[in-house]
Parts: structure tokens; sequence; C-alpha cells
């Protein structure tokens, strides 16, 4: 396994234009898969799920409910800190978006927009020209976000900081040598234990040889080592989806870091992507457990800054409202900020 390599500009390969169960999942070619399914639901299932039988990938329960499924952010919150997964899944305590987080979103929804456009109109100009109409959208369908804003020079500043962002993806590549197979792709499997796997990739790249790139655009402040390992778990997370559905096993995954005009690549292999379907498989019987006892632990990091329910958490003297038990038939949903870090 090659270790990431981090460059200050974009690989310009092939891929450019033209319960955890104690046994192994199998040995020898990838293991089947189920459809990639257009749901953008990323909720997760109650132990009465779990029991009540495995109907296909994206179909329903006996009970006419939706399958529900595990998320790359949802699986992240419960490795970073059950207590967080609770907060967001099981009590569904509001949480505030950040400019941050905002900016990320209307970010990568300029550069989707931007690979819609004719190759020879894919630059810097015509893309600042979409960021702004793709605020807007997002402002439309969320009016509470202009709350973040007090004044006009505050929104014309966080919007200056954005074309930032955008500028800087072009120093990372050239979009007018790339013809991605898929942008903000929606992807679902179900491995051999019947847990879905739900997630959103913002780009996926094919060789006219057939190999698979994965892109990844991160905007965010968190910790650079920090985010560097969430964001690794959520590329693994989707390179798993990707061989259990189309049984290729992606080249590369690319991080693009807009912020820094780094970007960091990792090529993963079938022995990596076992390990870390035995992990999600781990995390998911941990969360089952976890449901059905209330016995959501904190785990207190470095993250705890950035973490909206601090004065709840006990590691800070605060008290958790009352369990309110497993729940059904909705545990939980992955947003577009999730996917904005």
């Amino acid at each position: 396994m090659s270790e990431p390599a981090r460059t200050s500009t974009a690989t310009q390969d092939s891929t450019q234009r033209d319960g955890a169960r104690p046994d192994d999942p199998g040995a020898g070619g990838p293991p089947s898969g189920g459809p990639s399914s257009s749901d953008a639901a990323a909720d997760h299932r109650s132990p009465d799920v779990e029991n009540s039988g495995t109907p296909g990938a994206g179909q329903r329960t006996s009970s006419g409910r939706r399958r529900p499924a595990l998320s790359p952010s949802r699986a992240g919150d419960f490795k970073q800190c059950p207590l967080l997964y609770r907060f967001r899944v099981v009590d569904k305590l509001p949480e505030q978006p950040t400019r941050a987080q905002v900016r990320g979103t209307v970010v990568h929804s300029t550069l989707e927009r931007m690979f819609a456009l004719p190759t020879a109109e894919r630059d810097a100009e015509h893309a600042r020209d979409l960021l702004e109409p793709a605020w807007e959208e997002l402002l439309a369908e969320q009016p509470e976000l202009g709350a973040l804003f007090t004044d006009d020079p505050e929104l014309t500043k966080w919007l200056g900081s954005a074309r930032k962002l955008v500028d800087s993806y072009f120093e990372l590549e050239d979009p007018r040598r790339l013809e991605p197979e898929a942008c903000e792709l929606r992807v679902e499997t179900e491995l051999d234990s019947g847990l879905l796997l739900r997630g959103f990739i913002d780009r996926v790249d094919v060789a006219p040889t057939g190999e698979i790139r994965l892109v990844d655009y991160k905007t965010g402040a968190a910790p650079r080592e920090i985010g560097e390992a969430k964001a690794m778990f959520q590329m693994k997370f989707y390179a798993l989806v990707l061989w259990r559905t189309r049984g290729e096993i992606p080249r590369q995954l690319l991080l693009m870091y807009l912020a820094d005009k780094q970007s960091l690549a990792y090529t993963p292999d079938e022995a990596e992507l076992r390990r870390f379907e035995r992990t999600l498989e781990a995390i998911w019987q941990a969360i089952l457990r976890a449901g059905r006892t209330g016995d959501f632990r904190p785990s207190p990091s470095k993250l705890c800054d950035y973490c909206d329910h601090k004065a709840l958490c006990p590691s800070f003297g605060g008290t958790p409202p009352p369990y309110p038990g497993w729940p059904e038939p909705d545990p939980g949903q992955e947003t577009a900020l999730d996917r904005a870090d």
C-alpha cells in the first residue's frame, strides 16, 4: 500500500479527459454488491428493522419503511464520538450552520455546475459567474442561512472568500482536460450482512482504459491532521461502495484542498478495503448496541472545540437530555453541509 502522496498540483494521469463479523467477507475477486441508488437519505437501521428481514438495496421493509443505511458522515460521527452521534441522530439536536460550512456547500455546487458547461467554457471566469447563483439558490431553499450575515458588506466579503476557493481549484487542475463520468454521484450498496451503505461522491473520473478516480473537494478549516484522517475515512467508504457496485477498486482517491492549493492522492488496495468493510460492520454493531441501551459515551478530542453540543457533554460538566429511545423509522440523514468539510 502506498502512502498518501501530497502535491501542489493535481496529478495529470490517464483519468484526465478521454453486527461486526469476525469472518473475512471472502477472498479472491470482488464481493457481490447492490445497485447504485438515487435515494438521498442516509439514515440508520433500528434493531427492529435489523431483525425484520433484508429486502434488496433501495427497497422497503415489510412494514413499508424505507430501509435505512449508514453514511460516511454518520459513521464518522460515531467513530469520532458516540455521544455526538446520539445528539445528531437520536436526539436530533439543532446545529447552527457556520459560514465555512455554507461556503463549502456553495463552492461544491459551483464546481458541479462548472462541469456542466461546454468544455471550452470551463475556466475561472465562467466558474466565478456561477458562484452567486449557487448561493442564491441555496438561500431560497434555506432562508434561515441569511441570518449568518448581519449586513451586505459581510456577505460581499464572504462571497469573495468563496471565489478565492474557486480560483484555487484552477491552480490544481485544468477542467478542460477532464470529462467526469459523474458529479455529486449518489451511491448505495449492501454488504453481506445486509447493512446498506449510502453516500455522495463529489466526482467520478473514468479513464479510457477503465481506471476509476474518486475526487473530493475540501474547503473547511478543521485542523489538517484531523481533517485528513476524517477525509480519508470518507474516501475509503466511497471506494468500498464503488468496488461493491462495479467490481473494480478505484485506482486513485484524490482529495483537493482548495484553501492551501494542495492535493492528496491515495491508492487503495483490496486487502485494505476488506479490512475497512469489517470496520464499518463493527461500527454498525456498536451503534446498535448503544441504541438498545442508550449508552452513547463521549470521546473527548481536539474536535470538541468545534462541537455545538459541548455544553451538554459530561466530559465538560454538562448533562445530556434524557435518552428518548432508539428512533424509528428515520434515525438520521446526511445533508449537503455534511459533505462540505
